[in-house]
């Protein structure tokens, strides 16, 4: 068999195998395309009311013990608390809301960069609220590692960490 003959007889696999991948990547693209991404903050101004729920829902999580929600808000950190160096590294403080009710945010350090945060410093949010008898604390302030759904934030002297 010569060069000539086994690239010819190679021909008609290249074109199915050409086709198969060219499939896969249209099928890859229009996934990612078709996913609802419409909920990406700018990094340097924080989205306005997005119809997310804010300090309102939040103290009526508390009361009724709800938890699982994306919840977006802000106040003013009145603790740092060492690291949670358990499983995914998270950064922790303690944030106050504008209505006095205080919140634990656990930002995973592992996914996201640390915001350079102090005690007496403005930061907004956006993650999961989780019911605890203090108030209540919220994780997942950064993006999706899997891609399935928008992921949350912290803001901090206008620059965005996901």
């Amino acid at each position: 068999m010569t060069l000539r003959e086994s690239n010819s007889s190679a021909g008609p696999y290249a074109a199915l195998i050409a086709a198969a991948l060219l499939s896969a990547v249209l099928f890859t693209v229009y996934d990612r395309t078709s996913r609802d991404t419409s909920y990406d903050p700018p990094d340097t101004e924080l989205a306005a009311d997005a119809g997310l729920p804010g300090d309102a829902a939040i103290a009526q999580a508390f009361e009724s013990g709800r938890s699982g929600f994306m919840a977006q808000s802000g106040g003013i950190v009145q603790r740092i608390l060492a690291d949670d160096e358990s499983g995914d590294r998270h950064q922790r403080f303690i944030v106050e809301l504008a209505s006095g009710m205080t919140l634990l945010l656990s930002h995973n350090i592992d996914l996201a960069p640390r915001a350079p945060v102090e005690v007496g410093d403005t930061v907004q949010f956006l993650g999961i609220y989780e019911w605890n008898g203090r108030g209540g604390l919220i994780h997942f302030t950064h993006h999706d590692p899997q891609g399935v759904q928008p992921g949350g934030w912290l803001m901090h002297r206008g620059r965005t960490y996901r």
